[in-house]
């Protein structure tokens, strides 16, 4: 069987029925967001808030087959890793429909917090913690050979306070062992790798080879909108953003900059992979950049020059899908009055 560029066998698409639940514990409450790939409600799960992703089916066999195999292989690596920076997995279920059940975080995704304070900027001190965050959680997946793909704002969320990012969203994860058998196309044209979709040059049926590198990429340039509160390649659509950066080596402007993070930035999006540096080196750049603009008894919290990016155990891992925080607006499942247990609108059966 394949899907989206892999092939696996039935063994692969079994889950682990450690991370299995009872869809009768599951109440589900209102939209909070929606992909192109399922639906995210906020929900309740054993008395605990959580968000509830819901995935669509598929109409034909072969689509059901790709997206029940896109399913097993996100979970999978839900459940492998586990980060303060990655939103923590709780469990799925199958039947009957896919769901995958996160925390939920009700600081609302990186994006709508960036759109809120234009045309302010972020204070450099706030941008470089939200970007040691994000290359915290990156170099934890990497660690387990795992690439995101898609890193982007609306896959980074905020916590209540909005003082920390996590990274959600394994839809378009990939274990790097299996690059060779991807297609290059995928992502978000704006913030991916060009060598994810400069497939000109390819054969047709033929596949394109990248690694971990295409997620520094992707970095440099969610840096540089942290750095300057502006969409990258402003002006110009996605496709086009995505010919200029992969045919003309075209990149949002690093000028005005100051050294150190200019450096950071270009270092990141160079048009070789291999020029890159890896998330352990930007880490450690961001670090030496952020003592140089510290008052001399700065008092620092030590989570800023801690890593806790160890290979661990997966009992009890992390990351998510398309949470935001709720505005009221979403739609939600239409269920009969009796059923709203804790202020909830349905129980999970009953709505599916």
């Amino acid at each position: 069987m394949e899907s989206g560029g892999g092939f696996y066998s039935d063994d692969e698409l079994r889950l682990d029925p450690k991370w299995l639940i009872d869809p009768k514990l599951l109440y589900v409450g209102p939209r909070i967001g929606e992909g192109a790939h399922g639906k995210v409600y906020e929900g309740k799960y054993r008395n605990q808030t959580v968000a509830i992703k819901i995935l669509h089916k598929g109409e034909t066999a072969e689509e059901i087959a790709k997206r029940e195999a896109r399913f097993a292989r996100e979970v999978a690596m839900l459940s492998r890793v586990q980060h303060k920076n990655l939103v923590k997995f709780i469990g799925t279920c199958k039947e009957p429909v896919m769901v995958i059940v996160t925390e939920l975080l009700l600081g609302g995704t990186l994006r709508k917090y960036l759109l809120n304070m234009r045309p302010r900027c972020l204070d450099t001190h706030v941008a470089i913690g939200f970007a040691l965050d994000i290359a915290r959680a990156m170099e934890c997946l990497h660690s387990h050979g795992i690439i995101h793909r898609d890193l982007k704002p609306e896959n980074l969320l905020l916590n209540e306070d909005q003082k920390t990012v996590k990274l959600a969203d394994f839809g378009l994860a990939r274990e790097e062992s299996l690059t060779e058998m991807m297609t290059a196309e995928t992502g978000t044209y704006r913030w991916m790798a060009p060598e994810l979709y400069s497939t000109v040059t390819l054969k047709q049926g033929e596949k394109k080879h990248y690694n971990h590198k295409v997620d520094a990429y992707s970095f440099a340039i969610v840096l540089w909108e942290l750095l300057h509160n502006k969409l990258p390649f402003e002006g110009m659509s996605n496709l086009q953003a995505a010919y200029a950066a992969a045919f003309k080596n075209v990149r949002p402007s690093a000028e005005n900059l100051p050294e150190e993070l200019a450096e950071i930035l270009t270092s990141c999006w160079q048009e070789d992979p291999n020029a890159r540096p890896n998330f352990t080196q930007i880490i450690q750049m961001l670090l030496n950049y952020l003592c140089t603009i510290l008052p001399p008894k700065a008092v620092i919290p030590s989570r800023i020059f801690t890593s806790e990016n160890a290979v661990f155990a997966p009992e009890s891992p992390g990351t998510s899908s398309l949470m935001a925080k709720c505005d009221n607006t979403g739609d939600t499942p239409r269920v009969q009055e009796e059923h709203k247990p804790n202020g909830f609108l349905c129980c999970f059966n009953q709505c599916f």
